[in-house]
This record gives C-alpha cells, sequence and structure tokens, in this order.
C-alpha cells in the first residue's frame, strides 16, 4: 500500500486555506481525450442522521448544492450515476437505486456501476464542499500511468481512508462486489471496509478535498471558509458559470486587472460594464479562453489609453505597453485594491 502525496502537495489541514480554483481545471488540459475516459459513481441516498435527517445532498453551500457542488467536479465523466431519488440538478446524471433503498454504501455502489462501462470509475459521496475537478484529475493519473493499484483513495485529516473519495479499477470493483455477494448472500448493510480491505490501494493525503459534511457545525465551517478573502471569489464566478449552465475556462486575473484599469482610468461603473462586454465580445470571436483574453487585452490598453490622457505629459502619441497575456497569481489576487 502506498501513500503519495497530490501535485503540488497536500492542500492543508481543513481549518486552513483552499485551493485557488474551485473548478481545478488547468489550462489546456484535455477532458476530451478518449483515453481518459471514466465514468463517476456518486453516493447521495444516505439518511443522515447526523443532520437530523435533513435532505443532506441539497444543503447549500455557497449557493449551489452540495451534490451540484460534486457533480462540478465530475463533470469530466462519461457518465454520471448518481444513487438516489431523482432530484433536480446542475448537470444531467443517470439515476439508479439500490434494492431495498437504504441498503448501505456497497449495495448503492453495486447499484450505480451497473450502469457503468469505463475501465476507470471514481466513487464519490454527495457531501464533498471542496472537491475539484484537479482533484478527481489527481485520483486517476496514477492509474491511468503506470500504477498496478486496484484504486486511489484519499485519506482525511486523521490519516483515515475515505473510500468515497476514490477512483477504481472497475474490474476489480465488479470482481471483489460480485465475491462478497457470494459469501454474504447480499450487499445490504456491508460496511465499506469488506471491499477496501480486500483491494489493493493507493493513498493520498488531502484533508481539504476530503473534508465532508455530516454535521451542521461542518456545513458552517464550509459556508464560512468558502468566504474567506482569497477564496471567494473563485467560489463566485464557479457558482455563476454552474448557474448560467457555462463550462468555460477563463484566467479571472485578466478580467480582474481589466475591471481594476476601467474602474480608476475611466469610472468605477466601468467596470462591469466593460467586463459585460469583453464577454459579448468574446462570445461574437467565438468564445472560449483565448477569446476572453484577446478581447480583455484589447479593452485594457483602451483603457490604459484613456487614464494616460489625464496626466499632465500626455502626448497624442502615448500608448501604454500592455503584455499580451497578462496574467495574476493568487498573491496579486489577495493584495489588489477593489475596482
Amino acid at each position: 500500500m502506498t501513500e503519495h502525496q497530490p501535485p503540488g502537495g497536500p492542500s492543508g489541514d481543513p481549518s486552513g486555506g483552499l485551493p485557488g480554483d474551485p473548478s481545478g481545471d488547468p489550462p489546456g488540459d484535455p477532458l476530451g481525450d478518449p483515453d481518459s475516459a471514466y465514468d463517476a459513481v456518486v453516493l447521495a441516498g444516505g439518511a443522515a442522521r447526523r443532520l437530523g435527517g435533513a435532505d443532506k445532498p441539497g444543503v447549500r453551500v455557497g449557493g449551489r448544492a452540495l451534490l451540484d457542488r460534486v457533480l462540478a467536479a465530475c463533470a469530466g465523466a462519461r457518465t454520471t450515476v448518481v444513487v438516489a431519488g431523482p432530484r433536480p440538478t446542475a448537470r444531467p446524471v443517470i439515476w439508479a437505486r439500490e434494492d431495498p433503498p437504504g441498503g448501505g454504501p456497497l449495495a448503492a455502489l453495486a447499484a450505480g456501476l451497473r450502469h457503468t462501462t469505463a475501465d476507470h470509475v471514481v466513487v464519490l459521496s454527495a457531501d464533498l464542499p471542496f472537491l475539484d475537478r484537479r482533484t478527481v484529475r489527481g485520483l486517476l493519473t496514477p492509474l491511468r500511468h503506470g500504477a498496478t493499484t486496484d484504486g486511489v483513495l484519499l485519506t482525511d485529516s486523521d490519516g483515515r481512508d475515505q473510500p468515497l473519495v476514490a477512483a477504481y479499477r472497475t474490474g476489480p470493483l465488479r470482481r471483489e462486489l460480485a465475491a462478497l455477494t457470494g459469501r454474504h448472500g447480499e450487499l445490504t448493510g456491508l460496511p465499506l471496509r469488506r471491499l477496501t480491505g480486500s483491494l489493493d490501494l493507493t493513498r493520498i493525503s488531502d484533508p481539504v478535498a476530503s473534508f465532508d459534511c455530516d454535521t451542521w457545525d461542518d456545513i458552517a465551517t464550509a459556508r464560512a471558509r468558502i468566504r474567506e478573502h482569497g477564496h471567494v471569489l473563485d467560489e463566485w464566478i464557479s457558482a455563476v458559470k454552474d448557474e448560467l449552465g457555462i463550462d468555460l475556462d477563463v484566467d479571472t486575473g485578466v478580467l480582474l486587472d481589466l475591471a481594476r484599469d476601467a474602474a480608476h482610468g475611466v469610472a468605477r461603473p466601468a467596470a462591469p460594464l466593460t467586463t459585460f462586454l469583453v464577454g459579448y465580445a468574446a462570445a461574437q470571436a467565438g468564445g472560449g479562453r483565448e477569446a476572453v483574453a484577446e478581447a480583455a487585452r484589447k479593452a485594457a490598453a483602451l483603457a490604459l489609453r484613456w487614464a494616460d490622457e489625464e496626466t499632465p505629459d500626455a502626448t497624442p502619441d502615448a500608448t501604454p505597453e500592455v503584455p499580451e497575456a497578462p496574467h495574476a497569481t493568487p498573491e496579486a489576487l489577495d493584495t489588489r485594491p477593489d475596482a
């Protein structure tokens, strides 16, 4: 059994900082690569006893239901199966149910697995507010690139296995579930450790992504942390994209720099209007990250030229240079003055 750190090191303790980009989408990531196809099974049918029987998948954190946050993290899946009673979701899914309902995680996993066909499956619970696509890819990468283990799972801040934040090879999962059914007659009521104990698993320490919401205190912690300065903007943008059905990787640093230049160099109301016009122009140009960056670059150059005219030594030929591809680091986002 092997333990790995996620790329870039562990995310840190749950009381600490969160990953800067909730979408977790590095530029140029080939989500459509057929060789990287995977399916996802999300278990969302628990009783939520520690929440007083509340509808946990529907509890909102940062304006989005917990289930929708998890579905956004596995949006790259070829097929996503949610094991629970049907409900409205931000993304299309296949619904499945264990028989009888409430039969426990192994029975639910088996029910969801019946609808999958990929060689790799990501298995997730529906109460992971800080899960993102980067984490999902980190779980899948060892299985795709030489690891001989049956699966990769996260461990929490106490070092405990989290088998419902994991990626598995589908073949070993089906084999061991069938063996358990043969020995016990059914999977209802069996604990997950009966399955994971028979698999060869790689472990990744990630206390943030593995943080789950079992109690109302956990919900309160999650809601407070996503509003911390340095995370709130990325969380808000991610929520808006989900709400509007937009799946676009945008360099927020470019737009923030533009909004700052428009607000300071022209007038504060110019900031939101300019960013709207940039979005419209990017859409007219076919959309995409490059179209947004180019439209923002042109608008930023205009804003700087506008502001330059206010300086006493301005000349008709004074044209400030603007980098072709401006980028902002997380530190710059934290210290940038409000637009």
